[in-house]
């Protein structure tokens, strides 16, 4: 530490600045229990480290899911190793990941009860399960039952670009709160960026019989996809084909 704080130099001021930084970054995004040892105690290296790793390599990008080869190939097989695991050992952690194979799969009434099961004592509030049951809720048509959950995570920072969001907007559409679910999808818009629910809200735009400004939804996406990074386009293509679709049907309605 002396070649850096020796001396009095002012790679002092810079290192603090940088911990400064790293820490109100990582406060930011929920992580700062994670990298706050690192930060304090091992100030250069550390520093390193977390803008690597959460700031370059998550620039820009939507991390894709782990993919479980063997849960694709058999699923059910997973599943019952989790339930064996489950009676083996009855905790809020196994019982979490044994309800989100279940409604990975489809069985999304096991996975209500089991998710509802684990929601006791500290875990009461538990915002993995909370965002899980909206999910599962609206799976299974249960929109009233959304919202309230919905409103229970909607001032967390993750909550603004999530699925659970675009269900909770979905939701209120469909409980006949269309000003509300209109404004949660504008909430969600964004140049560059939010292409989910921005086709969602231009869906919703479709349905409320407002196909102008529906088109103009989609046409800005795909006039903002060729500036995207290709990682950005590869991570929401599906997004701007099916924006895509949706063009040619409003493309043909106006012709006839």
């Amino acid at each position: 530490m002396n070649m850096f704080f020796g001396g009095g130099g002012s790679y002092y001021y810079i290192i603090i600045g940088l911990q400064i930084l790293c820490a109100i970054h990582s406060a930011r995004r929920g992580t700062l229990n994670r990298w706050i040892w690192l930060i304090v105690f091992i100030p250069v290296i550390g520093c390193i480290v977390y803008i690597y790793s959460e700031i370059i390599s998550n620039r820009n990008v939507i991390r894709a899911p782990k993919i479980d080869v063997g849960a694709v190939l058999n699923p059910g097989g997973k599943i019952k190793k989790l339930e064996d695991e489950l009676r083996f050992t009855d905790t809020f952690a196994n019982k979490v990941k044994l309800a989100d194979a279940y409604l990975a799969a489809g069985y999304t009434d096991k996975a209500v009860d089991l998710y509802n099961a684990s929601l006791t004592g500290a875990f009461s509030e538990n915002e993995h399960v909370l965002a899980q049951l909206i999910i599962a809720y609206f799976e299974q048509q249960r929109y009233d039952e959304v919202i309230p959950i919905a409103k229970k995570l909607y001032n967390l920072p993750q909550f603004t670009r999530s699925k659970a969001h675009i269900l909770y907007a979905q939701s209120l559409e469909r409980t006949g709160q269309t000003v509300q679910a209109e404004n949660e999808f504008k909430a969600m818009k964004g140049r560059y960026s939010y292409f989910e629910p921005r086709y969602e809200y231009g869906l919703f735009l479709t349905r409320a019989g407002r196909d102008n400004d529906a088109y103009q939804i989609f046409t800005d996406m795909l006039e903002e996809q060729p500036h995207l990074s290709p990682m950005e386009r590869k991570s929401n293509r599906v997004w701007f084909a099916k924006a895509k679709d949706e063009l040619k049907k409003l493309s043909v309605q106006k012709t006839v």
